[in-house]
């Protein structure tokens, strides 16, 4: 409560020096604004990377799940025998283990009949390999011969094959030079390495991509029985799965996906990178302006020195305004975030949203932003001498 007081007597210095030079601290809150702005959409880029290449993982039915060992992501599958699968199955615990095929293909765009590349995965529909309930409710329909389902938010014009779709028609097209019928939708959505996907049985797979043969299989599906300790069954998987062979728990392989982008691909360290960027131009703009306002106040601060006012008491003015312009900015700045994520979001499907968690990061990191940048400003300020001034 005596704090309380303390800040309800006190004069507040730091907003004053601020507002009365309004041109001044409106070009500052812009700078501050844009600094926050580079931050937003770079963590938002980054954000929406991880989410959008790692939402097929997510979707999976599978406790543990077999890769080759060359695999380097989702897009960059390493195939290995189906053998593997047999010799999982002879592990106590596991209860199955299915195999999954995924390859690029080049299909003709219903609507603009132009050829385009999308993501293709074939399963044993017996054996539901993803928690789509779409999915799930179409199995006995992409068991029949060259079906497939398409994914509504796939990027790019397909309104009218959609249209269709969802009033239960089906849709014919081309696929790897061959007719297959498109009898149904489910939602998974762009990436930064997909436009779109199709989801068939293995077989359909087999049959449109006849290169891949049937013994060599992109992704191991494996399920443990209830009632078994699952390290247990997963260290015994590792033993007995020696070559070629990534054993990874659903889990491992989600984050195996996520540190591809993140520590093998370019595009992770641009992110980074941008966001480092946009926090350099905030420190820059804010301390020219603090700068610029001590520089033009020093005897008003030696006056108060000359007074008997601490150095502490100084640089909390400047370290006041600091926060003020922190806060001041970052309001313009996630206003105008929230629009071009929108933007964004509409032209390219990728999951691009606010959240509060990013909200709070880089509010936090606008006030760091403008406390460095304070305590820069200030150090002509602890060596201003009123003697020297007068």
């Amino acid at each position: 409560m005596g704090l309380l007081k303390q800040l309800k007597r006190r004069t507040p210095l730091g907003w004053l020096q601020l507002s009365h030079e309004k041109s001044r601290l409106l070009v500052a809150l812009s700078g501050i604004a844009f600094a926050d702005l580079l931050m937003f959409m770079q963590l938002g880029f980054q954000t929406a990377l991880y989410d959008s290449n790692t939402k097929l993982h997510r979707s999976l039915r599978s406790d543990v799940v077999l890769i080759g060992s060359q695999t380097r992501n989702i897009q960059r599958i390493s195939t290995f025998s189906r053998r593997r699968l047999y010799q999982a199955m002879d592990v106590p615990g596991v209860k199955s283990a299915e195999a999954m095929y995924i390859s690029n293909m080049i299909w003709k765009n219903p609507q603009t009949r132009s050829d385009t590349e999308i993501l293709v995965i074939g399963f044993n529909p017996d054996k539901p390999a993803f928690d789509f309930p779409e999915v799930i409710q179409k199995l006995p329909e992409i068991k029949l011969p060259d079906t497939v389902l398409f994914d509504r938010a796939a990027r790019g014009n397909y309104q009218k094959t959609i249209a269709q779709l969802e009033l239960g028609k089906t849709v014919k097209t081309e696929l790897e030079r061959r007719t297959v019928t498109i009898t149904g939708l489910f939602t998974l959505g762009a990436s930064f390495s997909a436009d779109g996907t199709l989801i068939t049985s293995d077989q359909n797979f087999l049959r449109l991509f006849p290169q891949q043969q049937a013994s060599s299989i992109s992704v191991g599906l494996i399920q443990i029985q209830p009632g078994f300790d699952r390290k247990h069954v997963i260290a015994a998987l590792k033993a007995r799965l020696t070559d070629n062979i990534k054993v990874l728990t659903h889990e491992e392989f989600i984050e195996f996906e996520n540190d591809f982008w993140r520590r093998n691909s370019p595009i992770g360290f641009i992110f980074n990178i941008g966001v480092s960027m946009g926090f350099a131009v905030g420190v820059i703009l804010v301390y020219q302006v603090l700068s610029t306002d001590v520089n033009a106040h020093v005897r008003e601060y030696a006056t108060f020195k000359a007074m008997g006012y601490c150095n502490y008491y100084l640089l909390g003015v400047v370290f006041e305004e600091a926060v003020i312009l922190a806060v001041l900015g970052f309001m313009p700045g996630v206003a105008v975030s929230l629009g071009l994520y929108y933007l964004t979001r509409t032209a390219t499907n990728l999951p691009i949203y606010m959240t509060a968690i990013r909200a709070l990061q880089v509010l936090l990191l606008t006030i760091i932003m403008c406390t460095i940048s304070g305590a820069i400003a200030t150090r002509k300020l602890q060596s201003a001498d009123p003697a020297d001034m007068f």
